[in-house]
């Protein structure tokens, strides 16, 4: 099992346990902030297991359906986790509103504030390997369930502020007021999620320090005279490059081929944590400017 698969297995089994709990807290007690938190679980859960049918379905090899593989099915659950939690938000947001009006009274204070403690510790823990396991494989899902989880830190801190203060000033107004705070805040998380998403499926360019690194290479090497139509994308965790590189037309096919390879493991030394798909197109000439000539 690959470390990605891992990290989502562990981060729905967190999920489900996170969720059983605050779900009988947050019903039993009355707290919109605690019940926003478990409504938030659930969707944890959820997007969890579904980013581990993403991801093994990601990882899947080419074939003669899907050519140059799976791998924007990260980018697309990516998408999928950012609108759920979306309505998610706008549910919460809702949930507070409806408390502010009727001010309804919470309930098993203390119990609420021992289970969002315990809910806080074993979320820190989990962003901090889901963070670990991103940055060593680079995966846009799992950068994704980092940064969700991420936003539950935040939320359970603010339930705990609002539950003390609720403990202390009986002011039910709080509950709902952080509450709403939480919701708005989950729905700006998810824009960034919607946005990275949709950019990969519109195969948007690498980082411009990648593009900047590969034109570098190309320039600095002595047998290229030129090149064109340089394009980079990215589905997964696969990084696509495709560029024209124009040599002497006297150059042997050889000497030509050679450089091109020594070009493309520059290239894959820029990012080693990258699995890269380089294409190279050998010309003899600048074909670019007879085709803006037509």
């Amino acid at each position: 099992m690959t470390l990605q698969k891992k990290a989502t297995l562990i981060s729905s089994s967190v999920a489900a346990l996170l969720t059983l709990i605050k779900l009988i807290i947050g019903i039993a007690s009355g707290s919109v902030a605690v019940l926003a938190s478990a409504v938030d679980s659930v969707l944890d859960m959820f997007v969890s297991i579904f980013n581990y049918f993403a991801i093994s379905n990601a990882e899947k090899p080419a074939d003669k359906t899907f050519n140059y593989g799976r791998g924007k099915i990260e980018a697309l659950a990516s998408v999928i986790e950012g609108t759920i939690i979306t309505f998610s938000g706008l549910f919460l947001l809702y949930q507070a509103v409806k408390k502010a009006y009727t001010n309804e009274s919470s309930q098993y204070l203390d119990i609420s504030l021992t289970v969002m403690v315990i809910s806080l510790i074993i979320t820190i823990s989990l962003v901090l390997y889901l963070n670990f396991v991103a940055k060593k494989t680079n995966n846009m899902v799992i950068k994704a369930d980092a940064l969700h989880y991420k936003t539950d830190v935040y939320t359970n801190i603010a339930v705990l502020i609002s539950l003390i203060l609720v403990n202390l000033t009986n002011y039910e107004i709080i509950d709902a007021i952080v509450g709403g705070c939480i919701a708005i805040f989950i729905i700006y998380s998810a824009f960034e999620l919607i946005k990275d998403g949709v950019l990969v499926l519109l195969d948007r360019a690498v980082d411009d320090e990648i593009v900047k690194g590969i034109e570098n290479i190309i320039r600095t090497n002595q047998r290229v005279n030129t090149y064109h139509l340089l394009k980079t994308r990215e589905a997964g965790n696969q990084t696509f490059v495709d560029v024209h590189l124009v040599f002497d037309c006297l150059i042997t096919l050889m000497d030509a081929h050679r450089t091109s390879d020594k070009i493309e493991e520059q290239i894959k030394n820029l990012d080693k944590k990258r699995d890269w798909v380089i294409t190279i197109h050998m010309d003899p000439y600048d074909d670019s400017i007879i085709n803006e000539e037509k």
